[in-house]
């Protein structure tokens, strides 16, 4: 693997902070090591001493004084080393990287803490893509990652997903029009990087079986391909045992992976108007070329993610050790698996012979196809009237200015009479809009 192909100029030209180094030194260092180096405030001058919180078993967990003060201190940038090293066991534990602790192979296995996993995604993108490259999306796609490389005047090409996640053979059809070579020749046009939702993918709802996801491994060898593996439904997936992920069967350190805990544990506070981020972390993990240089532009943006949050999430990893953590995974995914089927259920009820669909296979996202010709308008200007939200699935498409039949409907908080009154008055917007299209 060639890493330095697969990043841009300007990542390859940021140099890591002396300060930032000099954190990570003391943070690892005994306590006979003075330092008077870096700008670290007093923590004497911190107001807050101590924290508690309570977990839905009625569990209380303290931080006191001295882990406090390690969560409102300045931290390494790849995340506090206890969080890093609890997080490298999770990932060994649950897939199990064939470069996880192989230190001779150049692509070992690094896990950088992100303040959520689409600022790593966003980081990613932004030390990968230039100008005029050609960057292969799965399609439709999230619309947070068209936000993301829509301003960087990449050129998107899209692969297409099915029912059964991104289609190998149309991404092996799409890649055709290069030859080999051109993808180890610079100026080529090649694309270099493949991004893919793996499992309940946003806004499908589907998820790649392991053939699949072995087929695509194996045109990413061929075509010297770095996957961006977005996974963060993969513990909300509705069948056990969990279906082998990308990161799993990466011999060449080709995959950089995108793991949240915001589907899992928290993903923001509401107090009053303001939305506050609380416990947002994500995962960031890939061949330590890569993450090195996400690390190198974290260091010089947010400097590493909250550590109050990195504090608290600590203490509650500790108290539940990985078994706790996947267990309390597996009560998450069955709760969304119950969401899943009432909102089958209002579907089945209200809509057929209206819309088509698939059953989702994890996540929180049911992808319909309505008999309309475009949803945009009726979306955001109708079923707003009649008081119900969808997300027109033009949003989730490189062209957003085409037509498009689908929406995204989500069943993760909606009560099951919500749900079905919800898609009563979708259908009544369909026959509508149908009536007026005759």
């Amino acid at each position: 693997m060639n890493y330095t192909r697969f990043l841009n100029r300007l990542s390859l030209a940021r140099k890591p902070s002396p300060i930032r180094i000099l954190t990570a030194i003391l943070n690892e260092s005994s306590a006979e090591m003075i330092s008077m180096a870096g700008g670290m405030p007093n923590t004497q001058t911190f107001p807050i001493m101590e924290a508690s919180f309570k977990l839905r078993d009625g569990t209380v967990l303290k931080l006191d004084q001295k882990i406090m003060n390690k969560g409102l201190q300045y931290a390494p940038t790849p995340g506090l080393p206890d969080l890093v090293q609890w997080i490298e066991g999770l990932q060994s534990r649950v897939h199990n990287p064939p470069t996880y602790n192989d230190k001779s192979h150049p692509g070992k296995m690094e896990c950088l803490v992100t303040c959520g996993s689409q600022d790593g995604l966003c980081k990613a993108f932004e030390a990968l893509v230039s100008e005029g490259d050609n960057v292969l999306l799965e399609h439709p796609t999230y619309s947070g990652t068209l936000a993301i490389v829509g301003p960087m005047a990449a050129n998107l090409i899209p692969v297409n997903s099915d029912s059964q996640g991104l289609d190998p053979s149309h991404l092996r059809k799409t890649l055709s029009r290069w030859s080999p070579s051109d993808f180890s020749r610079s100026g080529s046009g090649a694309p270099k990087i493949l991004y893919c939702i793996p499992n309940g993918g946003n806004p499908t709802g589907t998820s790649l079986n392991l053939e699949r996801k072995k087929e695509i491994y194996k045109i990413a060898q061929e075509y010297d391909l770095l996957i961006l593996e977005d996974d963060p439904y993969f513990y909300i997936q509705f069948t056990k045992p969990y279906i082998p992920s990308l990161l799993s069967m990466d011999v060449d350190g080709r995959v950089l992976r995108f793991d949240s805990m915001s589907k899992l544990l928290s993903s923001g506070v509401k107090c009053g108007k303001e939305i506050i981020s609380w416990m947002r972390i994500g995962v960031l993990t890939g061949p330590k070329p890569i993450v090195d240089r996400v690390n190198l532009h974290m260091q010089c943006s947010v400097m590493h993610a909250s550590g109050l949050s990195k504090v608290f999430l600590m203490k509650l990893f500790e108290h539940w050790g990985h078994d706790g953590f996947l267990q309390h995974a597996e009560k998450t995914a069955t709760f969304y698996e119950m969401k899943r089927d009432l909102c089958l259920k209002s579907a089945e009820k209200h809509l057929k012979g209206l819309a088509e669909w698939s059953v989702p296979t994890g996540g929180m996202f049911l992808w319909l196809k309505l008999n309309v010709k475009d949803t945009k308008k009726m979306i955001e200007v109708k079923a707003r009237a009649n008081n119900v939200l969808f997300v027109p699935g033009s949003a989730f498409m490189i062209d957003q200015s085409q037509p498009c039949s689908h929406i995204r409907a989500s069943y993760s908080t909606a009560t099951p009479e919500e749900m079905d009154l919800a898609f009563k008055r979708l259908a009544d917007l369909i026959r509508e809009e149908v009536k007026e299209s005759d």
